[in-house]
């Protein structure tokens, strides 16, 4: 218990979830099928108004519960080289981690536990363009090691978390 009586299981730390009833879901369901789906197609779908769709969308992208963006190919775009780098590093993480969202070619960061402090997912032009990156990770105050994962063939990537 803490001082005001509440029951002190840590729950007061964890970020809460939205919750999304069934036609929310639906509403993303349809959107992660198709983002240009029509406010009209998915009102028809869930049956709802055009209107009551459109207000519920704005809710969850306000919430920060979704975004609607255009996912390129990276091969189909340039750039042919896609890698997963561990980082070991010495000092503050989120620091580091901060510093590595800030290279335009990191799609990923996450501060990760295990054998890794931090995991960065990048996408580079070619081998050269990788080589150059690896150099400037290397470089950064607090990072220790790097180890590489070269991708070689994506086997799958999906964006639909949450909702299946």
């Amino acid at each position: 218990m803490d001082h005001h009586g509440a029951p002190n299981d840590g729950s007061e730390l964890r970020p809460s979830r939205p919750h999304l009833d069934a036609v929310s879901r639906e509403i993303i369901e349809q959107l992660q099928e198709d983002g240009r789906r029509s406010y009209a197609a998915i009102a028809k779908s869930v049956a709802l108004s055009e209107a009551a769709v459109r207000q519920r969308v704005q809710r969850l992208l306000d919430a920060g519960v979704m975004q609607i963006v255009a996912v390129t190919d990276p091969m189909q775009v340039g750039f042919r080289r896609q890698a997963m780098i561990g980082l070991r590093v010495s000092g503050d993480l989120e620091e580091v981690a901060s510093q590595l969202a800030d290279f335009r070619e990191a799609d990923y960061v996450v501060i990760t536990a295990g054998s890794y402090d931090l995991m960065v997912e990048v996408v580079c032009e070619d081998d050269s363009d990788l080589l150059d990156l690896l150099g400037r990770i290397r470089a950064l105050p607090g990072v220790q090691s790097t180890d590489s994962f070269v991708y070689l063939k994506l086997a799958k990537q999906h964006y639909n978390w949450g909702t299946r």
